[in-house]
């Protein structure tokens, strides 16, 4: 019977970590905002998550505030359809709809619908709170606490421009993939506060491409944001990152075909 109970424990964790690495996607696009710009979907909505899943991007990037209620909601702007999220409370966000007629989605919305597959990885942005670092921190917390609740922690990698928010998440949650965005730290900076890797403007590391082997030396990973040119998508490719975070998913896909 020791027997039998041992080989099925093995089998289940056998089949978490094949899920974990083997089932998403592995080829560097990552859609920012999902894929939302060549069938002119609205930006960070369900419709263009789903597209980005559509396509087989490696990963579909979201951004995350807090209602003034302490909601996590997903929209990029700080305002959704003229309204100041993080000082309106959700009930008030609802009423203004997408383009599309979506309302503005939960983080728990969001999750539910990216985890009916398991493809795409989710490319949680937790957005620095314009109201205080406290806040930040916050909204990280809260984050890292919907993704437990919604057992997404598979799908889920996380990146953010605040960096006390970062350091809060691999706090509570050492085993998250967090990746910094603002530039302003090295890449030994990064190793050293627990970071998975970093998200750097295009420009930045053209500026500084030594920072790419850098991290790649520190078992960091590559990725720069919001990379849209066929000049500055391939000068990346070359430098071979681990993702590339584009508004043009369909034409990334299209080169990365191209050099195989």
């Amino acid at each position: 019977m020791k027997s039998i109970l041992f080989t099925f424990l093995t089998f289940l964790i056998a089949s978490s970590v094949s899920f974990a690495q083997k089932s998403f996607h592995k080829n560097k696009v990552i859609a920012h905002r999902g894929a939302w710009k060549a069938q002119s979907h609205p930006q960070n909505s369900i419709a263009s998550l789903k597209e980005a899943v559509k396509l087989g991007c490696e990963g579909s990037e979201f951004d995350v505030w807090m209602s003034a209620d302490g909601i996590l909601v997903v929209n990029h702007d700080a305002d959704f359809q003229g309204m100041e999220i993080e000082t309106s409370t959700y009930k008030e966000l609802l009423s203004k709809k997408h383009e599309n007629g979506e309302k503005l989605p939960t983080v728990e919305e969001y999750l539910k619908a990216g985890k009916k597959q398991k493809g795409t990885k989710l490319i949680f942005e937790i957005k620095p709170s314009k109201i205080s670092v406290e806040r930040s921190k916050e909204v990280a917390e809260k984050s890292v606490l919907a993704v437990k609740k919604m057992k997404a922690e598979k799908w889920v990698d996380y990146i953010t421009f605040s960096y006390e928010g970062g350091l809060k998440v691999i706090e509570l949650a050492p085993e998250a993939n967090v990746a910094y965005l603002t530039g302003d730290k090295t890449p030994a900076e990064l190793k050293e506060a627990g970071f998975f890797g970093f998200d750097y403007n295009i420009n930045l590391l053209k500026k500084n491409p030594q920072w790419i082997q850098e991290a790649k030396d520190l078992g960091l990973t590559v990725n720069a944001w919001t990379v849209n040119s066929p000049e500055d998508l391939n000068w990346l490719l070359d430098q071979n990152p681990d993702f590339i975070t584009t508004d043009e998913p369909e034409l990334l896909l299209q080169l990365i075909e191209e050099r195989k």
